[in-house]
Order: structure tokens, then sequence, then C-alpha cells
């Protein structure tokens, strides 16, 4: 009974969710209130931030906490059209950012991803301001990142706040830098074997659950998921056996604990 109980739990939370995606919209302009000019705009707020609070992944969510450069650097992404930057890379790299900058905000505000319910609140029942509109985190991932730009290598740079995400790195991504960054992030989340390892006797790749939730964008640019995958993997051996043998995907469970230090537990202050 309890397990029945919990899948159907998980429809009716799955279901509520995909209705109201369906509802949500993403801007197609911006009007910031204060706007600054794009070649004002910088990451240097956010680098600082990350550099200082994460090591090796893990984040030290209590001192982002009592760290006034976030909220500055939030407040910098309401006062920019992000359409007005002017080159590829400087557009898709404001959004990554935004995106592991809301995904930050997110935790610190109490939302958390380890349930279902969770879930839902974080990536799709929270909003966030962007060049004076706002957006969720679901529709920044589907409706910009992958829609807009059809870079698969997004999914190792953007950060979820949760352990099988990819590591947040103490630093951003910068226009002038992001290809040679975006290969960094990806050959460092594949050749990781806490989210991937390849059983070469069996003939078993065990994968994040990532390259299955967006198997299409992977496919897409290389015709399978694991021709993706050998673009990356540094072990040359590996790479032609994956490249000579039939190998079985299986996918890794997702662990959606936290990816550091919880934040310290705000008092909620009721009316008097």
């Amino acid at each position: 009974m309890v397990t029945k109980a919990k899948d159907f739990m998980k429809w009716v939370t799955t279901s509520l969710a995909i209705v109201l995606v369906g509802c949500s919209t993403v801007p197609t302009s911006f009007t910031p209130l204060d706007p600054i000019p794009p070649e004002e705009f910088s990451h240097k707020v956010f680098h600082e931030v990350v550099r200082t609070h994460v090591q090796d992944g893990s984040v030290n969510y209590p001192a982002i906490q009592s760290d006034e450069r976030l909220p500055i650097y939030l407040k910098q992404l309401d006062r920019v059209d992000p359409h007005s930057l002017t080159t590829r890379n400087e557009r898709l790299a404001y959004w990554i950012n935004a995106y592991n900058a809301f995904a930050i905000k997110g935790i610190l505000d109490e939302y958390s991803p380890t349930s279902y319910w969770g879930r839902y609140r974080y990536f799709i029942g929270r909003d966030y301001r962007v060049g004076g509109e706002t957006l969720n985190l679901y529709d920044l991932e589907r409706k910009v990142l992958i829609a807009q730009f059809h870079e698969p290598r997004i999914h190792f740079a953007i950060v979820c706040a949760s352990l099988s995400c990819p590591k947040l790195h103490p630093w951003t991504f910068e226009p002038d830098q992001l290809e040679q960054q975006l290969d960094r992030v990806a050959r460092e989340f594949i050749n990781d074997p806490t989210r991937n390892h390849f059983d070469r006797v069996n003939k078993v790749a065990s994968l994040s659950m990532i390259f299955k939730w967006f198997e299409e964008d992977f496919t897409r640019a290389a015709g399978s998921v694991l021709s993706y995958i050998i673009r990356y993997v540094d072990d040359p051996e590996l790479v032609q056996d994956l490249i000579r043998s039939e190998y079985r995907i299986k996918y890794l469970d997702y662990d959606w604990s936290l990816n550091g230090i919880p934040p310290k537990e705000q008092k909620h202050v009721g009316p008097s």
C-alpha cells in the first residue's frame, strides 16, 4: 500500500508539473526597469562569489547567504537586456551563469529539489528576474539554453544544486573562454567515475541520468549517446573498446542530495 501511495503521489506531482509547464511562457523581449548598457555588464561579481565559496564542487551556502555580492549580481542580471548582448558566446555565457546563480538563490530561499514536490517547486514554481521579466529554471534550461543554442555541453555547465549534477566550479563562464570552458566541463563530467563508469569485461556503460533525460540533444550532435561520450573519454584504450564493442547502457540513480553545506534556516516572522 505504501508503494502504491508513493507511485500515486509521484503521478499526481508529475501530471501537475506537466500541466503547469504547458502554461508557462518565455519572454520574447526584455524591458529592464533600471537598464545598464551591455558593455557595463560582467560576471565578475558572481565569479568572486563562487571563487570564494565553492571548493571541489562543494558549495558553502551559509557563507553565500551572508555575502552581499550575490544579490548585487542578481540585480545586474535584471538590469541588462540579454538580447542586447552582441555575440552568441556573450548570450550563452549570460544564460549559463544566470542559471547557476538562480539555482543557488533557490536553495537560499529554502526551495529544494530533494523530493518530487520539491523539484516542482524548485524548477517550476519559483520565478527569477531577468532583464525586467521573469523566468523559472525549467524554462531557462529547456526553452532558452536547449531550444535556442542547441549546445549539448550546457548539460555539464548548469548546476541544479544536487550531488549527481555537474560540479559547480569556482569560476564563471566567460564569452572569450567559452569554447574551452565547455570542453573542460564536458570532459570532467564524462570522465568522473562517480557519474559515469564503464565495465569493459561485461561491456556495460553505467551513465548519468542526464544522458537519458537529454538523449535527443546528444544523438542529434553525434548520432548516439555513446558516440557523443567517445569524443571526451580520456582513456584511448577505452575509446577503442567503445568503438569496437557493443556496450549495453545502464543509467545510474540520480542523487538529489544537496551539493554542499545547507544554508542556515531563515527565521520567518509571522503577523503581529
